[in-house]
């Protein structure tokens, strides 16, 4: 039994001890709490290398972004993303490379072939994803698609079909072109091969390929212009340099009432007349989703095969049509699937 005099003592010993206990159970508590919120909400940074400001880029770098968020990585919440466009200009687009390579981004992406080859070749040590690459094996990117190694893999934004129908389809529905005029910057890679494609195509149909060479965008209305009487028809492949400039084609196709052809659905939806192709916001998309798996449950890129678009249909614009003395044919509607979305009217 205690003395009295001890009992004052003990128990606000006791007292204390009782309430050190209740503090350090919140304070675990709150601090487990805090460390399991810290590690939810991870914050991942990338980067993203584009060469140049346009439509389709542009929409592929949105649709990267959405699938981002869709699958819980927003930037301003957990996601920090440094994106740098070179304008074009190939000194500009190395040297983001390598700032890209010397960084702590978990991942880079790449949008455009020539983006691609720069960060490539800089970047070694983390995760890097392409978009709107049209041949990312002759571009030296990958060595294969379907084992592609390293640290690099993604999506290209071509079908070797895409072409093939286009040219088809300007053969099927008008039969008095003899001869298709191609804007084109021969120093873009995926350019040369596309045009290459298109010119077998043609001559299946005994059409005549006609170039117009240029080395930069400024050049793409005097080499549209010099098209005129020279070519039935215009068209452009996936060549940045040249989409850059597709509104200067559209006024001269529409000034000559020369039907306009291009390789994918934003310049068709700006003025072109039609394509084979797809929506680059859904490229973008299954980017994104790559990035998303990488990110988060830590896949090797090099072990995951480069995607190709698989989705194809015919786009058409009625109004572009009207502008360049075209007359759309319920024959030619009916080639495009999915009306709704790939007959434009405005």
């Amino acid at each position: 039994m205690l003395k009295k005099k001890w009992l004052p003592v003990v128990m606000s010993a006791l007292l204390a001890a009782a309430l050190a206990g209740c503090g350090s159970s919140d304070g675990k508590k709150t601090e487990a709490g805090g460390s399991g919120n810290q590690a939810d909400k991870k914050t991942y940074k990338i980067a993203i290398s584009q060469i140049v400001e346009h439509p389709s880029l542009d929409a592929t770098r949105e649709g990267f972004m959405a699938a981002l968020k869709d699958a819980g990585l927003s930037e301003g919440d957990n996601l920090e993303v440094d994106y740098k466009n070179a304008q074009n200009d190939s000194a500009t687009n190395l040297s983001i490379a390598q700032k890209f390579a010397s960084g702590k981004e978990d991942l880079v992406l790449a949008i455009a072939t020539s983006s691609a080859q720069a960060v490539v070749k800089e970047v070694k040590d983390k995760p890097v994803l392409f978009a709107s690459v049209t041949d990312p094996v002759d571009a030296k990117i990958v060595s294969s698609l379907e084992k592609p190694g390293g640290n690099v893999t993604g999506v290209s934004d071509t079908n070797p079909e895409a072409v093939q129908r286009l040219m088809d389809f300007i053969a099927k529905h008008f039969p008095n072109i003899k001869s298709v005029g191609l804007i084109i910057n021969e120093g873009e890679q995926n350019a040369v091969v596309m045009a290459k494609n298109a010119e077998e195509a043609l001559a299946k149909h005994n059409i005549k390929l006609v170039k117009a060479a240029v080395t930069n965008t400024s050049e793409v209305k005097q080499a549209a212009q010099s098209l005129v009487g020279r070519a039935d028809a215009l068209f452009i492949t996936l060549d940045n340099t040249v989409v850059s400039g597709a509104d200067t084609i559209i006024q001269v196709a529409n000034e000559n009432h020369i039907p306009f052809f291009s390789s994918d659905y934003d310049t068709v939806e700006k003025g072109a007349f039609a394509t084979v192709g797809f929506k680059y916001f859904d490229h973008g998309y299954e980017v994104g989703k790559l990035a998303a798996d990488i990110l988060k449950n830590g896949k090797n890129p090099g072990e995951i095969p480069v995607k190709m678009q698989e989705k194809l249909d015919v786009v058409l614009n009625l109004k572009a049509a009207e502008a360049q003395g075209v007359t759309v044919t319920e024959e030619m509607k009916n080639e495009v699937q999915d009306k709704e979305n790939y007959i434009i009217n405005k």
